[in-house]
């Protein structure tokens, strides 16, 4: 499971010009489900983000994450996330996982962040989205729940 956090001072989504989910200051997380993911994929990445320590102090340290200073999440599925673009010119998609499980496994992470005391306003899976965002930093995190850099 690959994430792209982005530290925003707002963001939204729309889907056919409409608004469906918003946040002010926090972080959106565009998530893609990789074939072979798990439900323990989703909770890593949950833990991870939630206590993700990229949020300033009163000292302009990075020392604070996202339920510390009182920030939302706004989470969206991405499968680009998966593209593999090592070959050619058109990225192929084959590691990412069927629409199914990656919709089950969405929800499953979408569920954690809840779980950890956060309202979490979402894309629609599948949809064509707009998301608009300013980044705040900028600071833009790159996560994968099986792969170390």
């Amino acid at each position: 499971m690959r994430a792209v956090l982005q530290r925003v001072s707002s963001a939204h989504v729309e889907v056919g010009g409409r608004v469906v989910g918003a946040i002010d200051r926090g972080i959106l997380v565009l998530l893609g489900v990789a074939a072979g993911d798990t439900a323990d994929d989703a909770a890593y990445l949950a833990e991870k983000i939630t206590g993700l320590r990229i949020f300033e102090d009163s000292d302009g340290k990075m020392n604070l994450a996202v339920g510390d200073v009182g920030g939302g999440l706004l989470a969206v599925s991405q499968f680009t996330l998966l593209a593999d673009c090592r070959k050619g010119r058109r990225p192929g998609f084959s590691a990412a996982a069927p629409p199914e499980q990656a919709r089950l496994l969405y929800e499953v992470f979408v569920a954690q962040l809840r779980e950890r005391g956060f309202e979490v306003p979402t894309g629609v899976f599948q949809a064509d989205m707009a998301v608009h965002l300013v980044n705040d930093g900028p600071v833009t995190i790159l996560l994968d729940s099986r792969k170390e850099f």
